[in-house]
Parts: structure tokens; C-alpha cells; sequence
């Protein structure tokens, strides 16, 4: 029989971005939650389900890594990246959209992102 240890509080790291725990500002962020970095298993099984992808265009890109894109059936989707995709998006561009395992796509990039 194990006896009751208490846990040692756990640290706070709240970040800018929507408040994510373990979330700081560029490529400093090790967080692996839904729109910031693209881990390898999401990458991977978004791979092996591509059936599941959509391709869009980009309507709308901010400085605060919001995206909102227009898929060809007219559906309209909004995401965002923590990285807010500076440089690397802009309006018109063609993307492919994994909503099942959040992935953003544009040419050979992949990016983690989150529904909204």
C-alpha cells in the first residue's frame, strides 16, 4: 500500500497568446498545443488521412495570428498560430486546411493550428 505524497505546486508559465500555459513570445515557445508548435505525431497522421484535408483560400490574415480562410464549397473557417504566420500568408494565398488534427498547410510548410 502507497501512502499518500503530495504534490509540488505546479509552476505557472502563462503566456500572451489566448493564455496558454508553457506559452511564450517566438520560436521560444515549446508548447505543443493546438496552434503553436506541429508535433510529429499530428504531422504524421495528417499525412495518413488525407482524405480530411480541405483546400481554401486565405481571406484574412492579422498580426495576431488569426486566419480566416474560404474553402471551395463556400465554408468558412478561422483559426489561429501562434507564430502568426508573418511572411509566410497572406490574402489569395491557396491552402490546405487538415481539420481533424488541426494542420495548415501552404506548398511543403505545415502549421499547427487551432479552430476558433
Amino acid at each position: 500500500m502507497s501512502t499518500h505524497q503530495p504534490h509540488a505546486a505546479a509552476e505557472s508559465r502563462t503566456g500572451l497568446a489566448m493564455g496558454m500555459r508553457g506559452c511564450v513570445e517566438g520560436e521560444t515557445c515549446s508548447s505543443d498545443r493546438p496552434g503553436h508548435g506541429l508535433h510529429a505525431m499530428q504531422d504524421r497522421l495528417s499525412r495518413i488521412a488525407a482524405s480530411r484535408w480541405v483546400d481554401a483560400v486565405v481571406t484574412a490574415s492579422g498580426a495576431d495570428g488569426f486566419v480566416e480562410l474560404l474553402d471551395l464549397d463556400g465554408g468558412v473557417h478561422r483559426v489561429w498560430h501562434h507564430g502568426a504566420f508573418t511572411g509566410q500568408l497572406a490574402v489569395g494565398d491557396p491552402v490546405a486546411l487538415h481539420g481533424v488534427y488541426g494542420v495548415l498547410a501552404r506548398g511543403d510548410d505545415r502549421f499547427s493550428v487551432a479552430a476558433v
